[in-house]
């Protein structure tokens, strides 16, 4: 005990004595760092996920560098994300790839919607292509993909893949994965991390819209009645 005594004494002494410091180091921080907030809240969101407890940032803005089908749920999205704690950039790119947009989206697998997701997931009743019904049992499947990756600040590509090809993705080799997981890993991680750095544009949706998102895109501004993209003629 009389050891213990001994050892609070010094931590008292030495809190006593660097406290000046810390109110200093505080200050500077108050006044040199007003971005701090929003400097916290991309950490956060790059782990693909936003902690409810943690400081949030003031924009309601996605990325610039979604095409304009994107952006047209752009409020949405951002709506969505916060009540579901998931980062809007990565709801943004997991729209992006999986329907550009296009609430009516139906695929050959029978995916359907503006997050493409599969009707067993959905209740007796639902509207599979109502997008707020839509959205919110494809969140809760990246939500599970989310929490059961590694470590989702570095392997949000794995989270994306298990999204596309399932939780088998945790515990096969890449190699072994079905092709379509192995793209959707390549395609959605790039497309993530430009976004989450605020980049305008983006190589890698470039690459993706060559590849045949383009095709996607133009599905999805008829389905929303917005004008064609200029050639570029």
């Amino acid at each position: 005990m009389r050891q213990l005594l001994s050892r609070k004494e010094r931590l008292r002494r030495l809190l006593i004595r660097t406290f000046p410091a810390w109110v200093i180091l505080c200050g500077v921080l108050a006044l040199g760092a007003p971005n701090v907030r929003n400097f916290v809240e991309h950490l956060i969101a790059v782990g693909g996920y936003i902690d409810e407890r943690a400081p949030r940032a003031v924009t309601s803005n996605i990325a610039p560098l979604f095409t304009p089908e994107v952006d047209h749920w752009q409020a949405d999205i951002f709506r969505w994300a916060r009540e579901s704690s998931v980062d809007p950039n990565l709801l943004a790119t997991v729209i992006q790839i999986e329907s550009c947009g296009d609430p009516n989206a139906v695929s050959s697998a029978g995916a359907l919607g503006l997050m493409q997701v599969m009707p067993f997931h959905f209740a007796e009743g639902e509207n599979p292509l109502d997008p707020e019904t839509n959205v919110a049992r494809g969140v809760g499947v990246l939500t599970e993909c989310l929490f059961s990756a590694y470590n989702p600040q570095i392997d949000v590509g794995l989270a994306l893949a298990c999204y596309n090809g399932g939780p088998s993705v945790f515990v096969n080799a890449m190699a072994d994965w079905h092709p379509q997981a192995q793209w959707y890993y390549r395609w959605g991680s790039g497309i993530y991390w430009d976004a989450a750095a605020g980049l305008a544009s983006s190589a890698t949706l470039d690459a993706w819209l060559q590849a045949g998102g383009d095709a996607l895109c133009a599905a999805a501004r008829r389905s929303l009645g917005l004008t064609e993209a200029p050639s570029g003629d």
